[in-house]
């Protein structure tokens, strides 16, 4: 009945299996199998083959996983603060650099970048006795990463800082009578221009001598150089680079009574003394944290000042070699340090958040420091220095301002728009005072300088020049000659505007 009620393809698929038993039995298949397989299993030979035994040291392999595979939630921090300076505020959950290692607790001699820098190799000798000369630094290699089209308003003939003042209630430049005949006169000559060093310059000092005209600077690979402007050796251009540190250099101290003394302080956490005549570099302290600023009263050259981790500000003793005064004063990072020079005991201090305080020293209790003002912006200050009067506080943050604190008891703040954003590439820009409190100078991303005015509130000049080839960023005043202005890049260079 079964067979009945097969299709046609039923049946012809039975017909066609029968048939191929029936080829399979009549060739004999299944024994010829069989006997194959025992013949097989009398014939192998087993051997004991000994695991290989892989090196205890080596680094086991870390599968990757998503947050969302794991079912965790997003991370909205975003990227640490370390990865760029001119980022906002830092996650308090990311901790800060770690200095690397091994760590260098003692003197290290003249230590000089191994790089090829303008075709001149610098070769480190044993006895670490020779300077290490730079070239006339006309190699591209150390190009800033940014790539920038030259202003419309050189293309063609040279004009000086002089004849070119922009007006912010007109359009274009034009000349206006201007104040000050020393500002007019500023300008930037070919032989003030050299790039001292490789990398993005993160700190540039003058020295305090009315006698010359040198220069130091730091770099982000912990390499600091000296530029003597006034150099007439034709075989030397008076430039000379040192590595001292292993990370960005935060911090340079010129001594103005001792001048061949100069402190460095670097992200490694190191902080060195250099002593120019015998070239050494002796450690005068060593953190497990970052250090970002370093900074010295006027009248004490006993104490260093330094901003270390996340928001911690710490007092170190040179001649105890020993913290004498720790505070933590903001929730992160402390990026300058600045004392009033009229009263040494008022300090400024700025932050990654968003603040900047002004403290009196000789009321600052150890456990809950209270500050005589704060001063707020919406995001990152990268830096707040007195005036040369003390009376004034300039703060420059990444909200594109500029901040002004005045009045007897800083009470009055106003803010001034500025463009200070400059992305990953290059230094954050910090907004210096001149040698009065008439002026401001703040690098822009034309490749200018921007010359602003407390009193009227507003930009009313801007520096520029055809021997200007990047933008400057990092700033310094000459203490001893008016007028005298260096400004550094991201890609090494150092340019002197001085008056005609």
């Amino acid at each position: 009945m079964a067979s009945q009620n097969l299709t046609e393809y039923e049946r012809k698929r039975l017909e066609n299996i029968k048939r191929n038993e029936e080829m399979v039995a009549a060739l004999k298949i299944h024994s010829k199998a069989a006997t194959l397989s025992a013949d097989t299993k009398r014939q192998r030979k087993t051997y004991k083959v000994s695991p290989v035994k892989k090196p205890k040291t080596e680094t086991p392999i870390v599968i990757r996983r998503s947050l969302r595979t794991r079912g965790m939630p997003p991370d909205s921090n975003g990227l640490p603060d370390d990865f760029s300076e001119n980022f906002d505020k830092t996650p308090k959950s990311v901790s800060p650099l770690k200095p690397q290692s091994p760590r260098v607790s003692g003197p290290i001699n003249n230590v000089s970048s191994k790089e090829e820098f303008n075709g001149v190799k610098d070769i480190q000798d044993e006895n670490f006795s020779e300077k290490r000369t730079l070239g006339s630094c006309k190699s591209e290699a150390f190009e800033s990463p940014v790539k920038e089209e030259l202003d419309e308003n050189f293309s063609g003939e040279r004009k000086s800082a002089k004849c070119l003042v922009k007006n912010e209630h007109l359009d274009g430049l034009v000349k206006i009578e201007k104040r000050d005949p020393w500002l007019e006169s500023l300008d930037l000559k070919p032989e003030n221009v050299a790039r001292i060093m490789p990398g993005r310059i993160m700190v540039v000092k003058f020295f305090p001598s009315s006698s010359m005209r040198m220069v130091a600077a730091g770099n982000k690979f912990g390499n600091i150089a000296f530029w003597n402007v006034d150099s007439k050796d034709e075989k030397e251009d008076g430039i000379y680079l040192y590595r001292p540190h292993s990370g960005p250099i935060s911090g340079i101290l010129l001594q103005q009574y001792s001048m061949s003394k100069i402190y460095s302080s670097c992200y490694d956490g190191f902080i060195r003394l250099m002593d120019a005549e015998k070239e050494l570099f002796e450690l005068v302290h060593s953190s497990d944290d970052t250090v970002y600023s370093l900074s010295q009263q006027a009248n004490n050259s006993a104490n260093l000042y330094f901003g270390e981790g996340r928001g911690g500000l710490n007092v170190w003793d040179i001649r105890t070699g020993k913290s004498s005064k720790s505070w933590m004063l903001h929730e992160d990072r402390i990026n300058t340090i600045s004392f009033n020079l009229q009263n040494s005991n008022i300090m400024a201090t700025c932050s990654t958040d968003g603040t900047a305080c002004i403290w009196d020293l000789r009321i600052m209790s150890t456990r809950k420091p209270k500050t005589l003002r704060l001063v707020s912006h919406d995001r990152a200050v990268h830096s707040a220095y007195f005036s040369p009067s003390g009376s004034s506080l300039a703060t420059t943050s990444l909200d594109n301002n500029v901040g002004i604190t005045s009045g007897a008891n800083f009470e009055d703040t106003s803010m001034i728009y500025h463009n200070n954003w400059t992305g990953r590439w290059i230094s954050s820009f910090r907004g210096i005072w001149g040698w009065d409190d008439s002026y401001i100078f703040i690098g822009n991303m034309k490749r200018g300088v921007d010359v602003i005015s407390p009193a009227q509130r507003q930009k009313v000049m801007t520096l520029q020049s055809p021997e200007m080839s990047a933008i400057p960023c990092r700033f310094d005043a000459h203490p001893c000659e008016v007028g005298m202005l260096a400004g550094a890049t991201s890609g090494g260079q150092v340019y002197i505007w001085a008056p005609c």
